[in-house]
């Protein structure tokens, strides 16, 4: 298991985990109550159900090939990495939460390569990957802006956004919860579909940008359920609880204009501009 520290850690007080709360260059960052309830959370059948909706919706968007390299931003436990393990992809995640670290640690081991960074400073060089995810931690960042342009500096095919979309039921009931009872979500910061399209658009210019949708029915289980799950009609509603915005970046080349020396031939002086017309006629004369 890999881990990589890029920034001095705040000092970490285990006397009483359960109430320790950092808020750092990220946002809201998970602490160890946080992290052990959303483990415990995913691993709920029910749950479970909507973590393979939007990993499924996910894959489809993304779809890298055999030998590309994925950086999933703000990956937690891992739950985003799960349809990519054992195709031939080259695995990295981040996240600023060490308690979110150590649990992915534990499921993926080598796998995966775990760096503990910021998603306004991935410690990458440009164009490291061919793919880059943010799924369910843009809510999550102080500056949401940074973060999507750090996606786009380091990964060159592809940048995928998913959201908890601002406009479906669920949102609305998660914040009127969190309005009666704190939870996780009183920290976050509810996208729109139209808003990250926007802020790709400022990023990148006028590149393609595509979204779908899913989780339209939560909690319902069927196999009529899951075919309208899987209708591309339904993923066109922008009403789902879980949005997924893909922006293909257009590569862009910085130009600069060269001086070409080319030596000058002695011109006489009693010599006059000539026509192209003359030159013909002189050229049929001899």
């Amino acid at each position: 298991m890999h881990f990589v520290i890029h920034r001095p850690a705040p000092a970490l007080s285990l006397k009483n985990p359960v109430n320790f709360i950092t808020i750092l260059s990220m946002g809201y960052i998970y602490d160890f109550k946080d992290a052990d309830a959303y483990d415990r959370w995913a691993g709920k059948d029910g749950n479970q159900q909507i973590i393979d909706l939007e990993n499924r919706l996910m894959a489809e968007m993304l779809h890298p090939a055999y030998g590309d390299r994925l950086l999933d931003i703000g990956c937690g436990t891992g739950s985003s990495l799960l349809p990519f393990l054992n195709r031939g992809i080259q695995l990295t995640g981040v996240d600023p939460s060490p308690y979110m670290l150590d649990i992915a640690g534990k499921k993926f081991g080598h796998r995966v390569d775990f760096h503990r960074a910021h998603a306004e400073d991935l410690p990458f060089d440009d164009n490291a990957f061919e793919y880059a995810s943010l799924c369910l931690s843009l809510e999550f960042a102080d500056d949401p802006q940074k973060a999507l342009a750090e996606a786009c500096r380091v990964a060159k095919d592809g940048i995928f956004v998913g959201i908890l979309n601002k406009y479906s039921l669920k949102a609305f009931q998660r914040r009127l919860k969190g309005v009666i009872i704190p939870t996780i979500y009183n920290h976050a910061r509810f996208f729109s579909i139209g808003e990250i399209t926007r802020l790709f658009y400022s990023l990148l210019g006028d590149a393609p940008v595509t979204w779908q949708t899913t989780c339209h029915f939560p909690g319902w289980k069927n196999q009529w359920i899951d075919r309208m799950e899987a209708s591309r009609w339904v993923k066109k509603s922008p009403f789902g609880a879980f949005a997924g915005i893909m922006a293909l970046p257009v590569p862009r080349f910085r130009t600069q204009p060269l001086e070409l020396k080319v030596p000058a031939k002695p011109v006489q002086a009693n010599s006059r501009p000539v026509s192209c017309a003359e030159k013909k006629a002189e050229g049929r004369n001899l």
